[in-house]
């Protein structure tokens, strides 16, 4: 296990500190030059489409749309990934969670337009598609399409799943009946059983709970945070100034990149962001919307959301508590320890709260991806029995996953996410110059006083793709 954890821990340090840092930043900035610089030009524009209903009644509605992408995200992403980006990184990372946030905002964009444009419809009338989808019509080639959807099977029924159930028993290790022998193991199996019972659709009511509680949920948390930043008002000023002042050490970062402010704010930004990863497309291609384009700006909204926003709101939280970060309270404890120093002792018990409901829900949504995922690879719906084996074994890796080690877990997590961006990243800048003919004859509609409505001849595709005819 050691050397496995070590191969790993290798691959990660190669991916993010060479060639992820190439791809994330350098198509981040290409696609924002490209458009130029739609994160700021068109904000106004993106908050107004939000709220548009869906051309059929009862279809995904772009907020609807939004509202899957952020509520599967605030959580593992925004609490313990932020706090572990701070505890291992130091204050600098959170500049680089903003910045790969700012570039990733138009990665976002591309690839949930292309994702529009080339979505399908199915016999009740209901869109699907995603990165596998554009890839194997765009590209023809089924084999890139099928190692896509392979390496974000493997992503979110095992990596991001581990790490989420690791990630909610964490959160009791702030409390003194946590034996970190025994613990990990009861909560492991107790969170295993239940969710299995839900998979297998015995706790549709559980599921239904629990995802109405998360919107309210996620406001109180936002809630919180503000409350923490004004009682420390006075400390804003000095967090900001370290922020930057390493964020800008380049002797400390080049001295030891792997354990830099620069690799962990990459790493966290883009697991909590997963702007150019090619997850978020697959929720896009499922609102029912006039324009691609729309759902484009929408899932580049839920970026700036989701890291600007947030992340933000925890970093903030976390740095102006006057508790220093460092590697041994890094993740759910550091959040929690920062809330105590506030809230006494019912921070802890608040986070608690907030990562139950949040870790839960986030290792459902990440089964649904996967049911679509399978479809494709197997170009067809998976058997009864099929089915109920494979949500047996993703039970098992979350018990896995409670009674694993932290950086194994994120290692794992990082470079299996990695590889989805290396394929994904690529094959849509090939492809982006269809999202620019897009956003053209968007800006073109507009301008003429139209609700912009989108036709696959604009940009060369008629007969290509199955919507927009």
């Amino acid at each position: 296990m050691e050397v496995f954890s070590n191969i790993i821990g290798a691959i990660s340090g190669f991916m993010y500190s060479k060639l992820l840092i190439i791809l994330l930043l350098g198509g981040g900035i290409y696609f924002t030059v490209a458009t130029k610089f739609i994160q700021g030009r068109m904000f106004k524009e993106a908050i107004s489409v939000i709220g548009e209903k869906p051309t059929k009644e009862g279809a995904v509605s772009s907020f609807q749309a939004l509202m899957v992408l952020t509520a599967s995200r605030v959580g593992t992403g925004n609490i313990v990934g932020v706090a572990s980006a701070i505890g291992l990184g130091g204050y600098g990372a959170v500049f680089w969670m903003w910045l790969i946030a700012i570039v990733g905002g138009a990665s976002a964009f591309v690839e949930s337009t292309l994702a529009q444009i080339y979505k399908k419809k199915d016999d009740e009338g209901n869109y699907y598609g995603g990165p596998a989808y554009y890839i194997e019509a765009a590209l023809h080639s089924r084999a890139l399409a099928f190692l896509f959807a392979f390496s974000m099977l493997l992503t979110y029924a095992g990596g991001f799943n581990m790490l989420c159930a690791y990630n909610l028993q964490s959160t009791f290790s702030a409390y003194s009946f946590y034996d970190p022998k025994v613990s990990p193991i009861i909560i492991g199996a107790i969170l295993a059983i239940i969710f299995g019972y839900c998979l297998l659709g015995g706790g549709k009511r559980i599921v239904k709970t629990t995802s109405t509680l998360v919107p309210i949920m996620g406001i109180l948390y936002v809630l919180v945070s503000l409350f923490v930043l004004l009682t420390h008002a006075n400390l804003i000023p000095e967090v900001f100034a370290r922020i930057f002042a390493e964020a800008f050490d380049f002797q400390a970062i080049f001295g030891g990149f792997a354990g830099s402010c620069v690799m962990f704010g990459i790493k966290r930004g883009l697991y909590s962001n997963e702007a150019g990863v090619g997850s978020a497309p697959n929720a896009a291609a499922a609102a029912d919307v006039s324009h691609p384009v729309k759902q484009g700006l929408v899932q580049m909204l839920s970026v700036f959301i989701d890291t600007l926003l947030l992340c933000s709101a925890t970093a903030l939280m976390c740095l102006c508590s006057g508790i220093e970060p460092n590697a041994e309270i890094a993740g759910a404890p550091y959040v929690q320890e920062a809330l105590r120093t506030t809230l006494g002792d019912a921070g802890p018990i608040f986070i608690t709260v907030a990562m139950i409901l949040f870790a839960f829900t986030t290792l459902i949504g990440n089964i649904y991806y996967t049911d679509n995922l399978l479809a494709y690879m197997m170009k067809k719906v998976p058997s009864k029995s099929f089915m109920f084996g494979f949500r047996i074994v993703c039970s098992i890796i979350v018990f896995v996953g409670a009674i694993s080690k932290m950086g194994l877990l994120w290692d794992i997590s990082d470079v299996l996410m990695g590889i989805m961006a290396i394929i994904n990243i690529p094959v849509i800048l090939i492809l982006h110059s269809v999202t620019l003919g897009a956003l053209s004859d968007y800006t073109k509609q507009k301008q003429e006083g139209k609700n912009p409505v989108f036709k696959a001849s604009t940009v060369g595709l008629e007969g290509k793709v199955d919507c927009w005819k």
